[in-house]
């Protein structure tokens, strides 16, 4: 990655390592369809994941017995296929949650810890090289 790289482009990639885990959040509150998540995390601040981007992983979550799909008939055309969760994946969920926040705390102390030594760096004049 170069530091000019557009930041839709780093915040994809990070999405993707991560929407798994967000998808099992979304459904955990509730069933739900594949564009109903798409709104859902749009709403919460993720709205680069697209319907194209979410089917495959929720396709491998079913396939992982992560969750269930299920078709319930729509008024508005043909039937919708739903998720929800399974037991196996509340608990990878839980799994996940637990290692992204301690993976988050790690950055932010890697973060936190760069901030505090820019200035020193730019003090020498060569940024903190010698």
């Amino acid at each position: 990655m170069t530091p000019r790289q557009p930041v839709t482009d780093r915040r994809s990639q990070l999405l993707k390592g991560v929407l798994d885990m967000c998808l099992l959040s979304i459904i955990a509150e509730e069933a739900s369809y594949g564009y109903e998540m798409v709104r859902k995390l749009d709403d919460r601040g993720l709205s680069l994941a697209s319907e194209g981007s979410i089917y495959p992983l929720l396709s491998r979550l079913q396939r992982a017995g992560l969750v269930e799909g299920y078709l319930v008939s729509s008024s508005e055309g043909p039937a919708r296929k739903y998720y929800r969760l399974a037991d196996a994946g509340g608990a990878a969920l839980e799994q996940w949650r637990n290692e992204w926040q301690a993976l988050a705390r790690s950055v932010d102390d890697v973060l936190d810890g760069m901030a505090r030594s820019a200035p020193e760096a730019d003090e020498d004049g060569g940024g903190g090289r010698t």
